[in-house]
């Protein structure tokens, strides 16, 4: 019997012929796979591949020729020299996906062959792989499944060489291919010993926006437009109240008129101590990657400076500001527990004397810079409520007369400023005296201009303040746009104080965790104004996915393989266990395999079992003719040809089942009893012929 092939479905792609249609879906398969490379490709890249895509597809949807070998060098070799001129390497992680990206079109210019075709999947296979180089987030794992769902519909047509099957069936297809190895694929990830990346981290991981080692104004407003998650943290209890929820980066202390940079110079003598009081709060911190070295971890983690930490393939070191240090940016999400204390004191208790030389990075200021901000702070210094306090309380009293001020003046607290820094000598006078509008970084910068030009010694702390107001699966998110920047005073006896100009300014925005959000777009703006709550819920619903991905998946370390493998009872797992155990598991995997295809390979259906006993039974019976094609009744006849009448018995209970299945009063057939029934009365019946037999 001649079968037919599927047809195709009706539509745009009826009119094309087979080649035309595969080569189309081919090449969106490709466009899809390229995608997520455009933010990171240069745009001439970009832009050409573009055209080599289009120009296929019209190729093919004209069922025109292809071109020339010499076009297709004289693109290449172009490409190799832009790609020259780009990166100044034709090696190396960039510019090696530029050029796979650039020959991967390239090819689709000569797809003359299935051997083509099969380059260019793997080709597309590997540079699927690449996007992980940039981005692990959920939306990308998902747009790589999709991806390779594609691919491999793909493989499949080009598996199919005869007629012309529908996309839905390749799509399908492979689909069920991918199930099948669906197994094996969660047992190495569950086992496969867990190595650093050979090529590095995902580079666009790192955010865009972030906390610095250098501070300017605008810096902090920036950041407070990037509502990203920085960081995810799950307490041991209650979270700490809302005005503990510091979360201490990079320390400055160098101001040269404009930018505000770390001390080059630390105390030379002790670190500074630290006391702590009260009941730790411990936690577990999910970091986001950064784009430097500091980790900020919430006030005041209890380790002395000196400590070292190690995480996995980082370690991080305490300063001698109390600020927790990597020996490398943070490129990576890290994961780690700590504790903190609400309550501590901190900072070097110099002998007297001393305390000038001791604290004298603290108390520099550019000179000729500021000079208005430096008078008034002048004038409040010799006021008389002043003069009779002791060194203990001078200190504070002078920092809430600052703080006062603040409050009183008629100082705005905005995220969108302006611009500053036109005349750098009054950069502080400009906001203090003039216009008086800025966010967190104008408060606290002036704040400690002021502070050192009475003699204080002060700094600024850059961090994190706030978190979100209601947890996500049971974690707290605190967001880029919690960036915030406090100062530090130093008091005799004491130590360091903190003091956050912005509480006195907006104390909505330290007490509530209410920061400034920039304005919203034109769509999320109609969205807000249809449901207030749907895109903030969907933002959650999103964040809780995406995070689940990240504890589950991306989260899934070396210890979490030794614990598993300590829940299904070895005391003490290593590496050479590791192995044991994922090799004992392939195997059972594969014998599983091996069985499932030999079972496959067996009919069934009740008709094609008892097809293959009778046939079993007529070859043993001398009837080599018999076939699966046949009926009953050609085997009845066979079977009378080959035994004349001494077969007339078996060949009678044949033609019965033949009346049996295909008579048109015959219904569903035998039932379960009667087939039974009749196999044990044919098999008596070829017993009894068989002992006829010569």
């Amino acid at each position: 019997m001649k079968m037919t092939p599927p047809a195709a479905a009706p539509g745009l792609f009826s009119k094309l012929s087979r080649e035309g249609r595969d080569t189309l879906f081919l090449l969106a398969t490709i466009a899809a796979i390229v995608a997520p490379h455009g933010g990171h490709l240069p745009l001439w890249a970009s832009a050409i591949t573009a055209l080599m895509l289009a120009w296929r597809g019209w190729l093919a949807w004209h069922s025109e020729p292809l071109p020339g070998r010499w076009v297709l060098v004289a693109v290449l070799l172009i490409s190799a020299g832009l790609t020259w001129i780009t990166h100044r390497t034709l090696i190396g992680r960039e510019a090696g996906i530029t050029l796979l990206v650039m020959l991967m079109a390239l090819k689709t210019l000569e797809l003359r062959a299935r051997r083509d075709a099969f380059v260019v999947f793997f080709l597309g296979f590997f540079l699927v792989l690449t996007n992980f180089l940039y981005s692990q987030s959920l939306f990308t794992a998902l747009w790589t499944l999709l991806s390779v769902w594609a691919l491999l519909s793909a493989v499949v047509l080009a598996q199919m060489p005869v007629g012309q099957p529908s996309l839905a069936l390749a799509a399908k297809q492979a689909a069920r291919t991918t199930l099948y190895g669906l197994p094996v694929m969660v047992l190495l990830f569950v086992l496969f010993p867990r190595i650093g990346p050979l090529w590095g981290v995902p580079a666009d991981s790192i955010g865009r926006t972030g906390l610095s080692n250098r501070l300017d104004f605008g810096a902090m407003s920036e950041i407070a437009n990037d509502d990203s998650i920085a960081m995810r943290l799950r307490f041991q209890g209650a979270p700490p109240a809302p005005q503990a929820r510091y979360f201490r980066g990079p320390v400055l202390a160098q101001f040269d008129g404009k930018t505000w940079r770390p001390s080059p110079l630390q105390w030379p003598g002790r670190p500074d101590p630290l006391q702590t009081e009260g009941e730790a709060l411990s936690y577990e911190l999910t970091l986001e990657p950064l784009r430097l070295s500091v980790i900020p971890l919430l006030e005041m983690s209890p380790e002395p400076a000196g400590t070292e930490r190690d995480l996995e393939g980082l370690t991080i070191r305490r300063s001698a500001e109390l600020q927790w240090s990597a020996e490398r940016p943070i490129t990576e999400r890290v994961r780690l527990t700590a504790r903190a204390y609400s309550r501590y004191r901190h900072g070097p208790n110099p002998a007297p004397g001393q305390a000038a030389l001791v604290l004298q990075n603290y108390l520099d200021l550019p000179a000729g810079y500021n000079p208005r901000t430096l008078a008034w702070a002048a004038d409040l210094r010799r006021q008389p409520q002043f003069a009779q306090l002791n060194e203990s309380q001078l200190t504070p009293a002078l920092a809430q007369a600052v703080l006062q001020h603040i409050a009183s003046a008629d100082f705005t607290y905005t995220l969108a400023p302006g611009r500053y820094g036109e005349d750098t000598l009054h950069l502080i006078d400009e906001f203090w005296f003039d216009r008086r509008l800025g966010f967190c970084e104008h408060f606290s910068a002036a704040f400690v201009v002021v502070m050192r030009a009475m003699g204080v010694p002060a700094r600024i702390v850059t961090g994190f303040q706030g978190m979100d107001p209601q947890p996500q699966d049971d974690f707290w998110i605190v967001r880029n746009s919690n960036a915030h920047a406090w100062a530090e005073y130093w008091t005799p006896h004491l130590g360091w104080q903190r003091a956050d100009p912005t509480a006195a300014i907006a104390p909505d925005r330290i007490l509530q965790g209410l920061a400034l959000r920039p304005a919203p777009g034109a769509f999320a703006g109609a969205l807000g104004q249809i449901n207030p709550t749907l895109l903030l819920t969907l933002r959650r619903a999103w964040e809780t996915l995406d995070n689940r991905w990240q504890q589950s998946v991306l989260n899934y370390s070396r210890q979490s393989q030794f614990d598993l493998l300590k829940t299904m009872g070895f005391e003490s797992p290593d590496w050479q266990l590791l192995g044991k155990v994922s090799a004992v598991l392939i195997g059972l995997l594969a014998l599983l395999g091996a069985a499932w295809s030999a079972w496959l390979q067996r009919p069934h259906d009740a008709w094609s079992r008892q097809r293959s006993r009778i046939l079993s039974e007529l070859h043993r019976l001398g009837v080599a003719d018999a076939a699966p094609h046949q009926g009953p009744a050609q085997w009845a006849r066979l079977l009378s040809q080959t035994h004349g009448n001494a077969a007339e018995p078996a060949a009678r209970l044949l033609l019965r089942l033949e009346q049996a299945r295909y008579a048109p009063d015959a219904g569903e057939g035998l039932s379960y009893a009667a087939r039974r029934r009749w196999w044990r009365e044919f098999r008596a019946a070829g017993r009894m012929l068989r002992r006829k037999m010569p």
